[in-house]
């Protein structure tokens, strides 16, 4: 039996819920849905605006994942974690020290890790901004399992209160969903108490059924977030794509009533981008998804242009 958030799940259940059985996706009827669900909530005014930009920059997973990163890059990325607006625009919002704005988490490499933690520590913010690491081989996936469980556990005994791991996606196209299914229950258990984030490699999956059914797969092996990309494929996060994960989501919820945050990176640029993510996700799970512990979007360079857009309108 696998234990799901103290709820027992026997992996034969992979077979007997029919999660991987009978799943169609149609790809213009998705795509009709999601221009029914901007168009049915609409975000007008500067005022509404703002204020999801503003809610959009709380749940930024801010990220820096380059081969060259240093210390004083991540000094710099946790710097604006801390402070991801400028004091001006923060005043001209009327806001203050009392309703501080912070991203949610900061996302390195494993070897960034214990820079984070320190520079994370001395800010006195532990408790407010979480460090995530990506592992298992980012971004292919593609490499032994021992090797990629060790990298788990690196980043753990370093500080991460996060690990977003990403799957062989050649598991999915093979079909193999019992193997993927236990590789994502050992690294669910080499996580420990740390949270799991299972990055899905959408734009490589070959299918809207394959996104569904590695979504159900990835929940029921224990994941906390499914996410959609590492942001380094030729296509990352779509809306259609969160369509069809929010589905999943929300069908799992049904189904075992444990809630699974949703974690869409890669190709979120601009501040439309972000607000109508937002949408999708209040539209299709409802308010309480829209916080950091079910909420994220993986950016490194939205942060910048959401607070350009901020300032801009309250210039105007």
């Amino acid at each position: 039996m696998l234990q799901i958030n103290n709820k027992s799940v026997d992996k034969t259940n992979l077979q007997c819920l029919g999660i991987l059985k009978n799943i169609y996706v149609d790809k213009n009827t998705l795509e009709s849905q999601i221009e029914i669900i901007l168009k049915t909530h609409p975000v007008i005014s500067k005022e509404h605006l703002n204020a999801w930009l503003l809610k959009t920059i709380s749940l930024i997973d801010l990220t820096t994942l380059s081969g060259d990163d240093t210390r004083s890059n991540v000094v710099r990325l946790c710097l604006k974690a801390a402070n991801p607006i400028s004091t001006s625009i923060l005043k001209r919002l009327k806001l203050n020290d009392e309703n501080k704005i912070r991203t949610a988490a900061v996302c390195v490499y494993p070897t960034r890790v214990a820079d984070a933690r320190d520079i994370i520590m001395k800010m006195g913010l532990t408790d407010t901004i979480k460090i995530a690491s990506v592992a298992t081989g980012f971004p292919s996936g593609l490499y032994p399992l021992e090797s990629r469980l060790q990298e788990i556990k690196f980043a753990v005994e370093n500080g991460a209160t996060e690990i977003d791991v990403v799957l062989d996606r050649s598991l999915v196209l093979m079909g193999k969903w019992e193997t993927l299914f236990n590789e994502v229950v050992q690294m669910r258990k080499a996580c420990g108490k740390v949270h799991l984030k299972v990055i899905l490699g959408v734009g490589e999956l070959g299918s809207y059924e394959n996104v569904y059914k590695a979504s159900m797969v990835s929940m029921m092996a224990g994941a906390d977030f499914i996410k959609t990309s590492t942001g380094k494929e030729a296509v990352n996060a779509t809306l259609p794509v969160g369509l069809v994960m929010c589905r999943a989501i929300r069908n799992f919820y049904l189904t075992t009533g444990v809630k699974v945050g949703l974690k869409p990176a890669g190709g979120i640029k601009t501040a439309e981008d972000a607000v109508n993510w937002l949408v999708l996700v209040h539209s299709e799970l409802g308010a309480e998804w829209l916080r950091p512990e079910l909420f994220r979007i993986g950016a490194s360079s939205l942060l910048d242009v959401i607070e350009k857009h901020l300032d801009k309108n309250v210039q105007s």
